[in-house]
């Protein structure tokens, strides 16, 4: 059975086991979903990955700590509605400004967003990505973007 395990740096070389998920708690699309997000927010603090490893049929994701999660503009908690995506302004004076929500049908959908460095939003259009996040809090997807710049 497939593992995705969080462990958390603590320093000097010691990691602590964080969170785990199986194959019977989430899907293997959800897997890669989550490996792809630089960001995971969990009781309201929020982690930067710093590690993506494999271990045979584990998958390892180390994270560290950055400290409280500061909420967003206009947050909604998804939590057995579905999977959606929100795009967000990566500008805390701006507090993160929520820009659209969209849903998705599956999590290999939520791939295609995840892996791109320029998205196409839903009645916005292309802006470039600066980061993205799982808001375990929240139960959605977060994707920080900002205005193409042309040259």
């Amino acid at each position: 059975m497939k593992r995705l395990i969080y462990y958390v740096e603590k320093g000097n070389g010691h990691y602590e086991p964080f969170y785990e998920y199986t194959e019977t708690n989430v899907g293997i699309d959800e897997f890669y979903a989550r490996q792809l997000c630089t960001y995971f927010i969990m009781r309201g603090t929020q982690y930067e990955l710093v590690s993506n490893e494999m271990e045979e049929d584990v998958e390892v994701l180390v994270l560290k700590e950055m400290g409280r999660n500061l909420s967003g503009e206009d947050e909604k908690n998804f939590r057995e509605r579905g999977i959606h995506i929100e795009f967000r302004s990566p500008n805390e004076r701006e507090n993160y400004r929520l820009l659209s929500r969209i849903p998705c049908d599956t999590h290999f959908e939520v791939i295609r967003y995840l892996l791109k460095n320029v998205v196409d939003i839903p009645s916005i259009g292309q802006m470039l990505v600066t980061s993205t996040e799982i808001d375990e809090d929240r139960g959605v997807y977060v994707i920080y973007v900002t205005e193409m710049k042309v040259s």
